[in-house]
């Protein structure tokens, strides 16, 4: 007798290859190339066969199944992509062909031997071949189902800095606006700082031990790829090498020799599929340069107050803040891909607001306790 889990995970897997089909026939009516159309018809066919493979392993169990119905999800984004354009879905479907391998690659390794441990081989194999497809059709060469964002030290230093800055001045913004007297906006400052500097220190830590432990996963995850589905991850390299201007017979030859030293193909795949290279800072080393660039950023709007007091330590406060607001924005640009003037007038505004908010918020606290 199987456990309600394993029958609603069967059952979410069958709703999800329905939608699948759903959406692959609507994504060939509604393009014009020929090429693209018969692409998302033999996919909506092969998940037309992964729907009667789940269907056939429920009835076997004897587990009532109602009509094919395609999820609300599934109608959402079928009238998202009318509204918007099918380039839309087809990037959605991207991602969920990505979910779907990471799903099927899970439920592999977590089934004993027998049919769903088959069936979710078999159709995490057909997943990434959909993918594949999708990918070479819209130009892209990493696969969606690997998350290779890596953090940098200098983006570390430019977002730490940021986040002391913004939420140290909001916070004397805020005692300022409680009309407190010049030492208490200057003790607050100088506590703000040191907590907010001993939080993102500690944030940044734990991201670089996360960082260090998304790699690792990432690389065991590919090497389950490389020893369960090689052919596809031979088509994968070939793929990339051909994207690269490499022509297709070099292409699949050149990928061949390297998948066929498996530590080889597996750093390869990290480096030139994945664009991962493991991250050899540590991680104390990354929360100390975290926490100190937070600790700059929080202390600029605190230097005008141990100089001056009154309205002159305000607003050399405000005016030195948000010109480092529109700094901090406009370097940030550098990650962002964002215009330097566009990103650091973005910022001046999210400072400017921050400020305001703070202001009002302490002014009326004030109110109500004194």
């Amino acid at each position: 007798m199987l456990d309600k889990k394993t029958i609603n995970t069967w059952k979410y897997h069958l709703q999800d290859e329905i939608d699948a089909s759903f959406l692959y026939k609507h994504l060939g009516a509604m393009v014009d190339n020929e090429k693209n159309k018969r692409i998302y018809l033999s996919l909506a066919s092969v998940e037309d066969k992964h729907v009667a493979a789940w269907k056939d392993l429920l009835e076997k169990n004897q587990i009532k199944l109602g009509p094919d119905k395609p999820s609300f999800k599934a109608k959402s984004l079928y009238l998202l992509s009318k509204r918007f354009g099918y380039s839309l879905l087809t990037k959605l479907m991207l991602k969920e062909e990505a979910t779907e391998v990471k799903s099927y690659m899970g439920l592999y390794n977590e089934s004993p031997a027998g049919p769903t441990k088959n069936i979710a081989l078999k159709l995490a194999q057909d997943s990434a071949e959909h993918a594949n497809r999708l990918m070479s059709s819209g130009g892209i060469s990493e696969e969606p189902w690997h998350n290779s964002e890596t953090g940098g030290l200098l983006r570390n230093i430019v977002y730490g800095f940021n986040d002391g800055l913004t939420a140290n001045f909001g916070l004397i913004a805020g005692i300022i606006g409680a009309s407190a007297a010049p030492h208490i906006i200057l003790v607050s400052g100088i506590a703000g700082m040191i907590a907010d500097s001993l939080s993102m220190g500690a944030s940044g830590y734990l991201a670089a031990v996360s960082e260090k432990e998304v790699y690792e996963h990432e690389k065991s995850m590919e090497a389950d790829e490389i020893k369960l589905m090689p052919e596809l991850e031979i088509e994968e390299l070939a793929l990339i090498y051909e994207a690269r201007g490499m022509e297709r017979e070099k292409a699949v030859q050149r990928a061949t020799e390297t998948m066929s030293n498996p530590e080889q193909a597996l750093n390869d795949k990290m480096r030139e599929e994945l664009g991962m290279t493991e991250n050899t800072s540590s991680p104390l080393k990354e929360g100390w340069i975290t926490g100190t660039a937070t600790a700059i950023g929080a202390i600029i709007p605190i230097i005008p107050f141990f100089f001056f007091s009154g309205a002159i330590a305000v607003w050399l406060s405000l005016a030195v803040a948000m010109l480092t607001h529109f700094g901090v924005g406009a370097a940030r640009s550098f990650f962002t891909g964002r215009g330097i003037f566009r990103s650091g007038l973005d910022m001046f505004i999210v400072g400017m607001g921050v400020a305001v908010v703070g202001y009002f918020i302490g002014e009326l606290v004030s109110k109500f306790l004194m």
